[in-house]
């Protein structure tokens, strides 16, 4: 015969499966991820526009406004592969036989 050790304490608090289903279901987390993408992406563009506007203005580094706009060319050449990539998958669905 086999020993089964049962706590009442860990079966009260346990993770129920359909708890978990519940929380992997839901939309905001997921969302929040491309939330915080879009806000990364407009902060990477609006931090190189103010290093651009200084370095026009009162002469500031010129390395780090190159440095902001090299990361400002990746972050939306970025956005563009990730564009690309959601327009294709949603073509592939359109062409799906139902």
């Amino acid at each position: 015969m086999t020993n089964v050790n049962f706590s009442a304490y860990s079966a009260l608090n346990s993770v129920k499966p359909a708890d978990q289903a519940k929380q992997a279901a839901k939309p905001d987390e997921a969302g929040g991820a491309v939330a915080e993408g879009f806000s990364a992406f407009k902060q990477t563009l609006q931090q190189a526009e103010q290093t651009a506007i200084q370095t026009a203005v009162s002469g500031a580094d010129p390395h780090a406004m190159v440095e902001a706009l090299a990361n400002a060319e990746l972050a939306l050449d970025a956005a563009v592969t990730i564009r690309d990539k959601v327009v294709e998958a949603y073509q592939e669905l359109l062409r799906m036989p139902v």
